[in-house]
């Protein structure tokens, strides 16, 4: 199961370290999203990870760094719908219905499926779908390896997330809102180290 992890919407002590550590720790990709930022501060940011790191970065912002940075992906969003031409790199986007990941998925890479679970990091965002839903959704081959969970996301779900099918889990507000700045990276690392389930 991959494990994904999202930056916080706003800078975080450490941040940078923490990001390197996760990708050391078995991380399958980090995702920069930073809806507030300039083009130069992102580019900031990049010049700060390691260019080791870089093939394992996914832009949600600025598509135009990836070739510059050689990053490894981009991530389709509202702000930024369409894939700059002559783009060969990995390409996601996120999905709110079971009806776009079936329209989606074959176009991309991996796409996230949200809100799985009450949001931890939006307040009032709340699952939109049952367990029978995502179980139908699984056994008609709708999620998938390439269906990635996102919203609410914590450890202690990644065994029933598993029984359903999803390729993966994104990370964000179980980081970033509720773990303090000393153990953040063993909370991390538990995550992806965590067991696979039967």
């Amino acid at each position: 199961m991959k494990k994904i992890i999202i930056t916080s919407p706003e800078p975080v002590s450490g941040e940078v370290f923490t990001l390197c550590r996760l990708l050391d720790a078995g991380a399958f990709a980090v995702h920069l999203r930073r809806p507030n930022y300039g083009i130069d501060e992102y580019r900031h940011i990049l010049d700060c990870i390691p260019s080791c790191y870089h093939d394992r970065i996914v832009l949600h912002d600025y598509f135009s760094l990836a070739d510059e940075y050689a990053i490894k992906g981009i991530h389709l969003n509202s702000r930024n719908h369409n894939v700059p031409k002559g783009y060969n790199g990995s390409i996601s986007c996120s999905c709110h219905s079971l009806e776009e990941v079936e329209l989606q998925k074959p176009k991309m890479d991996y796409v996230f499926l949200s809100p799985i679970f009450n949001s931890i990091s939006k307040i009032g965002y709340h699952s939109a779908f049952t367990l029978g839903e995502l179980a139908k959704a699984a056994s008609d081959g709708i999620i998938d390896s390439k269906v990635i969970a996102l919203g609410g996301v914590t450890v202690d779900a990644i065994p029933q997330l598993e029984r359903l099918s999803f390729g993966g889990i994104a990370l964000m507000g179980d980081i970033w809102n509720n773990v303090s700045a000393e153990r953040i990276v063993t909370h991390l690392e538990q995550i992806l180290q965590h067991p696979k389930h039967p």
